[in-house]
């Protein structure tokens, strides 16, 4: 008889993490051409380093647009589903870290202001 493969090794909450990561990516790479620098101005930073990010990522603008927003609401959906998860999990159970679903759900955050940004002052 064969056993189910254990994922001992795999962090729980890897999936939604790194779909949140790319959506964050491809959030910045919009909002670098025109409201990242505005905001980053409005807080006193810098943003002459955006430059070369800008004029590399304006001609996938669109695309990236559309990759971020996919990207965060697949995140958004795995977070949801181990919210879910998570208030079923027995003492015994292991779950998704309380840390790890608020470090995703702030990194949703993050990537939805950024893309709304990316989309809002283009």
């Amino acid at each position: 008889m064969s056993e189910p493969p254990s994922s001992a090794g795999v962090p729980k909450g890897l999936g939604s993490a790194s779909l949140t990561f790319g959506g964050i990516a491809a959030a910045f790479g919009v909002a670098s051409c025109c409201g990242l620098p505005i905001v980053l101005a409005s807080l006193g930073i810098g943003s002459a380093w955006l430059v070369g990010i800008a004029m590399a990522t304006q001609p996938y603008r669109d695309p990236l647009l559309a990759i971020g927003a996919l990207c965060l609401l697949g995140g958004a959906t795995l977070l949801l589903r181990q919210q879910i998860a998570a208030t079923r999990c027995g003492p015994g159970d292991t779950c998704t870290p309380l840390s790890m679903r608020r470090a995703t759900l702030v990194g949703l955050l993050i990537g939805t202001v950024l893309l709304w940004l990316g989309y809002h002052y283009v």
